[in-house]
């Protein structure tokens, strides 16, 4: 019986060390996770052919999304990993009808 219950314990034990260290849906940069980010890509696309306009997915991320802290990275070569490119991702809150930081 000390034997089942020390196995469940150490099962218990296992088990939460495990959720504390499984990822869960990442809030990556800003409030934003890398798919968040990438539903903003085709319209900030460093590419002659972005989209106009953001996708509702896009604009649905940014209204959540830290723009103070997203502001930050706008000179950062961390967006070229992503093709995007910085002017076109400053204009996407407007397009969205959301309203940029005035220190940005």
């Amino acid at each position: 019986m000390a034997k089942a219950v020390a196995l469940a314990v150490l099962v218990v034990a296992v088990a939460a060390a495990l959720l504390a260290v499984a990822p869960a849906p990442a809030r990556a940069v800003c409030n934003m996770s890398n798919d968040e980010f990438m539903k903003c890509q085709p319209a900030a696309a460093a590419t002659s052919n972005p989209t106009t306009n953001p996708s509702a997915g896009c604009c649905s991320a940014l209204s959540h999304a830290d723009l103070n802290c997203l502001c930050s990275y706008k000179n950062s070569p961390w967006l070229s990993i992503y093709n995007i490119d910085p002017n076109r991702a400053m204009q996407l809150p407007a397009k969205c009808g959301l309203t940029m930081p005035a220190n940005c």
